[in-house]
């Protein structure tokens, strides 16, 4: 997860989840009259071929993850007759919300593609565009309250899912084969956790604890709040280091491993992130962490998008559908999984 917490902020991640070196700016809020009434009458055309309107509704213009879904919008709708826009709530759920609102009186789009801040927050917002003919794609993570399925949650939404429990339990697994490798029973392993506050970190976090539990030799022996910033992870991982120092692996996201990793420096820590940027597949293949999980996010965001344009446009699509499915391994990034992979994003 990649997400970096900003009151209603998900912990996703990852995911998801830090700032971007690359922003990408939507298109301005303020349409010329004869632009909106062209737009309005493509969104009226209802299903069928023509030129199709995207409206992309992200974490944030500012997070890294989200620019690189993005960029796999966008260039997917370039090159297949359509456009789109980035519409930035800036992590906050409710601006999300009304964003999705607004957008669906505007009678401008025909695909809306939802990385919900709040899964539960955009439900009726949601609805309301499947109401009004809009063909929607849940990116990411759900939008609903159940965090253990890819189904869809809101009948008629397209889902491209990171679930995360299965998240969890991959990093948990991970966790374990970690353990393995080193050949140590008991192997203590730390939880660097995402927010405590967060339904969908505590979903995560809960299978991630099952699979350690259930793993030979793999003793969990400390569940700290690891956040998703370096600066969280560094702290996090002293205070492990502190109660525990034999300590054998960690796992928290990446990039609160990406802080963690000078606290261990030196010592026989395995490290495993919940990320992939570049830097973080970088990290395994080097050899420095043990394994990162890893989503070509761009890769999903031009999916999401091309589900939603076949759908606009008549066609049958899957309504279920999992993003790790995009990922080598099904997201558990070790060094061998990695081999040539470059990682679609930067923290």
């Amino acid at each position: 997860m990649h997400i970096k917490n900003k009151g209603l902020a998900l912990g996703v991640v990852a995911g998801v989840l830090a700032l971007s070196t690359a922003c990408v700016a939507p298109e301005s809020d303020t349409t010329s009259t004869a632009a909106t009434d062209t737009a309005s009458a493509n969104a009226s055309a209802g299903s069928g071929g023509g030129h199709k309107r995207i409206a992309f509704f992200g974490f944030a213009r500012a997070n890294s993850f989200a620019s690189a879904t993005w960029s796999g919008i966008e260039e997917y709708a370039k090159a297949n007759d359509a456009e789109a826009e980035f519409f930035d709530p800036n992590f906050d759920a409710q601006a999300q919300v009304q964003q999705i609102q607004d957008a669906v009186t505007s009678k401008r789009f025909d695909v809306f593609v939802v990385q919900a801040n709040d899964g539960a927050a955009v439900v009726p917002a949601v609805k309301q565009a499947v109401a009004a003919g809009i063909t929607v794609v849940a990116e990411f993570t759900p939008v609903g309250t159940r965090y253990d399925t890819a189904d869809s949650q809101v009948p008629g939404v397209i889902t491209l899912l990171d679930v995360p429990v299965d998240n969890g339990r991959k990093l948990g697994e991970l966790g374990v084969a970690a353990c393995e490798s080193k050949k140590l029973d008991p192997c203590e392993v730390a939880y660097l956790e995402g927010f405590k506050s967060l339904p969908l970190d505590n979903a995560r976090t809960d299978a991630a604890v099952k699979a350690i539990e259930a793993g030979a030799g793999a003793k969990l022996v400390a569940r700290v709040e690891g956040g998703y910033t370096k600066e969280s992870g560094r702290k996090a991982a002293q205070d492990v280091l502190q109660s525990h120092p034999g300590v054998d692996v960690v796992i928290g996201s990446s990039q609160a491993i990406a802080g963690a990793e000078a606290v261990f420096k030196g010592k026989d820590v395995m490290l495993i992130g919940n990320g992939g940027s570049r830097q973080a597949v970088q990290a395994v293949q080097e050899g420095r962490w043990f394994a990162t999980y890893y989503l070509p996010e761009k890769s999903a965001g031009a999916k999401a998008a091309e589900l939603g344009l076949a759908k606009a446009r008549g066609g049958n699509v899957a309504t279920t559908n999992s993003s790790t499915d995009l990922a080598p391994g099904e997201g558990k990034g070790t060094k061998d999984v990695l081999a040539g992979v470059q990682g679609e994003y930067d923290e």
